[in-house]
């Protein structure tokens, strides 16, 4: 009986891996591997090691069901000494984590973590907008923009509100932050394929997040509302500023 590994692979660029999540893939036997994973890093696998691809695809039929995800790692477990569950971003946020490691605690199968940078800390430090603040930017709430139901959903929780798998819900989020109290004239960031070469960036105010629609339609898209959505630079209109010289555009 082997053991998994969930390692989180970063959002996005292969070198956004942490050092002991690269140790670990190279020692794997078995690597079960998410769709937004840079295919740069089964390189990083040892030559014999067994490589599956068990990705969520949005809407697509071409998704792994998570059932089936279940039973793979449980069987690659029973056969391998190491087997790695290699996830995007964080295996802690909107990961599926939980139902994974419940089903190997019921297999009596081991299990370790390895944390990775999620795709708001990676939109957080391209766009160089802390998603905290001294004095005023106390607390940060993550949430998907889509309840499992398949509502549209926002709220006001914190300080900055960080929207997760917002890419098909732009048109309709902002009038959904108005609702929950939101003044139209909050910053609003909008960061799409966070971490990767073509990765898009653009700011809005929560009364115009609709135009974000045109840039980043069909994307894997991250939505940062509040204080961590403001520029550093005071003198910033947010509202105006739809891309930076220093934000890789495609």
């Amino acid at each position: 009986m082997g053991r998994v590994v969930f390692i989180g692979a970063g959002p996005g660029a292969a070198d956004l891996i942490t050092v002991r999540g690269l140790a670990r893939l190279r020692a794997a036997d078995v690597v079960l591997a998410d769709a937004l994973i840079d295919p740069a890093l089964r390189a990083e696998a040892a030559p014999d090691a067994r490589w599956i691809d068990v990705g969520k695809r949005g809407f697509s039929a071409d998704s792994t069901g998570q059932a089936r995800i279940n039973a793979l790692l449980v069987e690659s477990a029973r056969g391998a000494r190491l087997v790695a569950r290699l996830k995007g971003g964080d295996p802690s946020l909107f990961g599926r984590l939980e139902e994974e490691l419940q089903a190997l605690a019921e297999a009596g199968i081991g299990a370790e973590v390895v944390p990775g940078v999620s795709a708001a800390l990676a939109a957080a430090a391209i766009t160089q907008c802390p998603l905290t603040r001294r004095g005023v930017g106390r607390s940060v709430a993550f949430s998907t923009a889509m309840t499992q139901a398949g509502a549209l959903e926002a709220r006001r929780s914190a300080d900055t509100e960080v929207f997760y798998m917002a890419g098909r819900q732009l048109d309709a989020l902002g009038a959904k932050l108005a609702e929950v109290g939101w003044p139209a004239d909050t910053p609003a960031l909008v960061v799409s394929r966070a971490g990767w070469p073509d990765e898009r960036v653009s700011h809005h105010r929560v009364g115009t997040l609709a135009e974000a629609v045109t840039r980043h339609a069909g994307r894997p898209t991250l939505v940062t509302v509040g204080v961590g959505a403001r520029p550093v630079d005071a003198g910033v209109d947010a509202s105006a500023a739809t891309s930076d010289p220093v934000h890789r555009q495609e």
